[in-house]
């Protein structure tokens, strides 16, 4: 009899367990990258899920049917609005936990007005002051955060080391395969020249592409940045015309797989640019 009593409390457990990874109870869904990096940092009560999956383009993501009903069931559902993700925007109308759009509140950039659904500039998180503001907001909405305080000091000295590393250099226009960087140039001091516009799936005309390669020129540019994500096929070629060479600039949209197993992170990656951005543009 006592261990027909133990087996089932043993089996109640199991289904009380199961019940609540499944009823999302205590899970915290984001949309990707850097926004799971927050919750994971800030929160080990929950269980972390990124939707966009290691070496995808968030951009243009597509939900299965699973991932939807996630977010439906999701504690937390944390996501960037104005267009960046329409599918999970559609997605996050039928949450029925908390709901925080990242972008909320923020001062953000105008978009293109050339990009279907894109209302403004979505990369913030590459901005470590904006990014700052953007794990509070997440924090608030987090059960039982607990390394907020370590996150933020992280932020302030990333953002320190910009300032100091970005401070004295040759040049201040940095070439970019597409307009990641655009919150990251303001800080800094730095001057943005996209070869495409926020998506990076936009291909350029022919005549944005000879403004382009007419705009590199007159900036003196030595490198033209690429993205790991992404096909370097139009960076290469605008080096080509120019005469100048490549090097990858991540946008920190998603990890590799590679980068992945290294244990990279988003503050690992930050100061891979760092010192990018510091080889390409002479900084001393």
């Amino acid at each position: 009899m006592i261990a027909r009593i133990v087996l089932i409390l043993i089996f109640a457990a199991a289904l009380t367990g199961c019940g609540t990874a499944a009823d999302g109870k205590n899970t915290i869904v984001a949309a990707f990258y850097p926004l799971a990096y927050a919750a994971q940092t800030m929160s080990t009560s929950a269980e972390v899920e990124n939707l966009t999956p290691p070496g995808a383009e968030p951009h243009d993501l597509e939900l299965t049917p699973q991932a939807v009903a996630r977010i439906e069931k999701a504690a937390v559902v944390l996501y960037l609005g104005h267009g960046f993700q329409p599918a999970v925007s559609d997605a996050v109308k039928s949450a029925s936990g908390t709901k925080v759009d990242v972008l909320q509140g923020l001062p953000l950039q105008a978009g293109s007005g050339q990009e279907a659904g894109l209302t403004a500039d979505p990369h913030v998180w590459l901005d470590p002051v904006l990014l700052q503001r953007i794990v509070r907001h997440i924090a608030t909405a987090l059960p039982q955060p607990v390394h907020t305080a370590t996150l933020l000091a992280d932020l302030r000295a990333l953002d320190h080391d910009y300032r100091n590393g970005l401070a004295h250099c040759a040049r201040k226009d940095i070439v970019t395969s597409h307009a990641a960087f655009g919150y990251l140039a303001q800080r800094y001091g730095l001057h943005q020249v996209p070869i495409t516009g926020l998506t990076p799936e936009s291909e350029p005309t022919p005549k944005q592409f000879a403004r382009a390669i007419q705009l590199v020129r007159q900036t003196g540019a030595t490198t033209v940045f690429f993205e790991r994500l992404l096909s370097p096929r139009l960076a290469d070629t605008v080096a080509r015309e120019v005469g100048a060479r490549t090097a990858a600039l991540d946008p920190i949209e998603g990890l590799t797989p590679s980068k992945q197993q290294q244990g990279e992170t988003y503050l690992t990656l930050m100061r891979e640019n760092l010192a990018t951005l510091r080889k390409a543009l002479a900084c001393h």
